[in-house]
């Protein structure tokens, strides 16, 4: 049996003359949290609604949980959960209701509906809350009742688009818990996001995806090595300075030092970086110069998608704006 619970191989998608999927390939480990980044419009969201079944493709070929997704859409259904970028529960209602509604739409009867209801409330540390109408719900909250939604027939497969999108830094967190714990029980998951530290902290694998094709796939530490491995990184007190430090971080340097004139910095790649920090530091006292700020840098992700794509993300323009 493969160990890969979603396999795609030179899917292709168009809209009318553009092409949404450019020969996408993606492999997704079992009982793992595989993260698909890029910015709007790459395609993110167009490759999850066609291994979700919710679209059809022009080409190429598509598995979930060992079932082809062109042949046989209804049994991949069964076998897969979906959380879109917005909470599909019903405000009205409180958290129980929903879930038991959902329960009944999946046909498990009413004491089945409310059994399953009771497990996903527990598990999603709702049991508090889940008396409650949906609208007291913090938007954690309601993201964590969708997730438990999602998990009504505990499927293997589950997809999430973009799952924060519009959450405050608790409300992320809550839903990065629930992710954690759901993978920690067996569950698959195929995270798309442009968030680069959601990305980071919770995927083990992450494929880039820019214009419709994977342009990159490794683990986030693999990543960050195509842009370069560890780096140190000087801020001199004067520009005046700023020749010695440039002269001492390159005894360290592999390659040549990068100079910021404006910031008073200096960086560079490193391959044994305590005994570069070491140095740098010591020789930088013994010579008198005042230093603001030393210290290691390991690349971002960020960094990563620069190097890749020319350009960064929309969230970390925005962020910058």
């Amino acid at each position: 049996m493969s160990d890969h619970a979603v396999l795609a191989e030179a899917i292709q998608k168009r809209y009318g003359e553009k092409r949404a999927l450019d020969r996408f390939d993606l492999a997704v480990r079992k009982g793992t949290v595989h993260g698909l980044l890029g910015p709007n419009g790459a395609g993110k969201t167009t490759a999850v609604r066609v291994l979700a079944t919710l679209l059809r493709f022009d080409g190429g070929r598509a598995e979930v949980a060992g079932i082809d997704v062109a042949r046989d859409p209804r049994r991949v259904r069964g076998r897969i959960g979906l959380t879109g970028q917005y909470a599909a529960v019903d405000e009205i209602l409180t958290g129980r209701q929903n879930l038991e509604m959902f329960g009944r739409l999946f046909h498990l009867g009413g004491k089945r509906a409310a059994l399953r209801a009771g497990e996903l409330l527990e598990q999603f540390d709702l049991v508090d809350a889940g008396n409650k109408g949906v609208a007291e719900y913090s938007g954690g909250m309601r993201r964590r009742l969708d997730l438990a939604a999602s998990m009504i027939l505990a499927p293997d497969v589950l997809f999430l688009d973009e799952p924060t999108t519009g959450l405050d830094p608790r409300g992320r967190g809550e839903v990065w818990d629930a992710v954690r714990a759901l993978v920690a029980g067996g569950t698959t998951v195929l995270l798309t996001t442009q968030y680069l530290d959601e990305a980071d902290k919770l995927a083990s694998h992450i494929t880039v995806i820019d214009r419709g094709r994977a342009i990159a796939d490794d683990t986030p530490d693999g990543l960050k090595n195509r842009v370069g491995g560890d780096r140190i990184e000087v801020v001199v007190g004067e520009t005046s300075d700023l020749a010695v430090a440039v002269k001492t971080v390159a005894r360290v340097a592999k390659g040549e030092p990068e100079t910021v004139e404006s910031e008073r910095r200096v960086h560079a790649v490193v391959t044994d970086r305590v005994a570069a920090l070491t140095e740098v530091a010591r020789t930088l006292q013994d010579e008198g110069i005042g230093v603001e700020d030393i210290g290691l840098r390991r690349p971002s992700l960020d960094d990563v998608f620069l190097r890749l794509t020319g350009h960064r993300t929309e969230t970390t323009e925005e962020k910058a704006a």
